[in-house]
């Protein structure tokens, strides 16, 4: 048998359906959401909203007492979501109800610690049941996810991995061996919900990244306006929009999100 950590890994589900869907369009949205924020009832709104606004793919984040790549914004829905009593189990519910209602994929967002807590192998063969398509798990580097990586290619699921502007080529070359799906390019170092300079530098960084990969690259972190997109255009094949979400829904309601959403592809 291969050794895995030596061969790149075959295209999982993700990557096929991010290349199909590229041939359409010229660059691809994937929208956030905190499930059960600011209710499960909602939650399940605001991801139709999303579909029916042309979204093609959602990553929907288990909430997480420390969840240390996000921002303000982000964590505070998380902690609103579990203050009203947002489990484990009744996300894979949820991801189950929207995986089921809705013809685009779903990716997890969370963090090791839940991963371990349930069992990698469980975890991995729960997803591919419910129907969810992949996972981006940020504080668990490839140097430490043997058990993960292992778990999700039994069950074909992508494992997406991150690039940043400090990440060295040498570490994206690495990277990119274990990741399955896609990238995920951050536009900046720090959290979400921050301000982004969508400059030259920004596109002399995205070059790399593409450079480094044989995966289709996601832009996020700071991706709030229609402008943003179309910078994007050509130097990613997937825009990322999260907080300025949540950011409306706080503002304006539940009712927001399909016009936002609109705002961003029309």
């Amino acid at each position: 048998m291969t050794d895995a950590k030596n061969q790149a890994p075959a295209p999982a589900f993700l990557e096929t359906y991010i290349r199909e869907q590229r041939k359409k369009k010229d660059i691809l949205l994937m929208t956030h959401i905190v499930m059960g924020y600011p209710s499960f009832e909602a939650s399940f709104e605001i991801v139709r909203q999303m579909v029916d606004a042309g979204v093609d793919l959602m990553e929907l984040q288990i909430p997480f007492s420390e969840p240390m790549a996000d921002g303000p914004v982000i964590l505070k829905a998380n902690q609103a979501a579990l203050d009203s009593g947002a489990t484990v189990e009744k996300c894979f519910e949820f991801a189950k109800k929207v995986s089921d209602s809705f013809g685009i994929p779903f990716l997890f967002m969370t963090y090791g610690n839940i991963l371990y807590k349930y069992g990698m192998d469980t975890f991995a063969a729960r997803m591919s049941e419910i129907g969810v398509k992949g996972a981006i798990v940020p504080d668990l580097p490839p140097e430490e996810a043997d058990d993960y990586l292992s778990a999700m290619k039994k069950q074909d699921l992508s494992a997406v991995y991150i690039f940043s502007p400090e990440t060295s080529d040498q570490r994206m070359k690495m990277i990119d061996t274990h990741a399955t799906g896609f990238i995920y390019c951050l536009a900046r170092k720090g959290v979400t919900g921050k301000e982004t300079q969508f400059s030259s530098d920004m596109g002399r960084y995205l070059a790399r990244c593409r450079t480094a990969t044989r995966l289709p690259t996601a832009v996020g972190f700071g991706v709030k306006e229609k402008a943003d997109i179309d910078f994007l255009v050509g130097k990613a094949d997937i825009a990322v929009v999260g907080s300025q979400t949540i950011r409306e829904v706080e503002q304006k309601g539940v009712d927001a999100t399909g016009p936002f959403i609109r705002s961003l592809t029309e």
